[in-house]
């Protein structure tokens, strides 16, 4: 009996060992970049309207489709098949290539666009390689000095020249 009751204890400490150690919290991850979002077909553009080889397109759902004639969208920005962007207060804009307007009236130049997404490839790319940039600039501005220095070395040698 003393036997049995000691099998049975061991065997209950054994299972709440087991069941306290399950319920722990596993370690906190570190950051990880995020991964790329698969593009379908050549490029996948936001809802909105772009001007495009010359042309405004307007992109709704993933549906991509040339403008025939005035756009008016959900603020009150019209939109003309020319590319004259009128806001709702009256005043306008003329539309160049790359530029685009969303759906909700914002417009964002092809300059912004681009600023924009140089910015995130920063942020991802430092996600991806903690302290590298600052390492490279580091390592850029000792090469700059130490191409000063030479300079300077050969400045003084050609004035020791001149001299003699």
């Amino acid at each position: 009996m003393k036997s049995i009751s000691r099998i049975l204890l061991v065997a209950c400490c054994l299972l709440t060992v087991y069941s306290a150690q399950a319920q722990s919290r596993p370690a906190p991850r570190g950051r990880v970049a995020p991964k790329p979002r698969a593009k379908a077909g050549a490029a996948m553009m936001k809802d909105g309207v772009m001007m495009k080889d010359g042309k405004l397109v307007a992109t709704e759902m993933g549906m991509t489709n040339p403008v025939e004639g005035d756009k008016t969208l959900r603020n009150g920005t019209i939109i003309t098949a020319a590319g004259v962007v009128t806001s709702k207060d009256g005043t306008t804009t003329q539309l160049k290539e790359g530029d685009y307007v969303s759906l909700t009236g914002r417009v964002e130049t092809r300059a912004e666009i681009v600023a924009q997404d140089s910015i995130l490839k920063l942020q991802a790319y430092d996600l991806k390689h903690p302290g590298k940039r600052k390492e490279l600039e580091k390592a850029r501005e000792k090469a700059e000095k130490a191409k000063e220095k030479a300079d300077k070395e050969k400045e003084k040698a050609k004035a020791k020249a001149a001299k003699k």
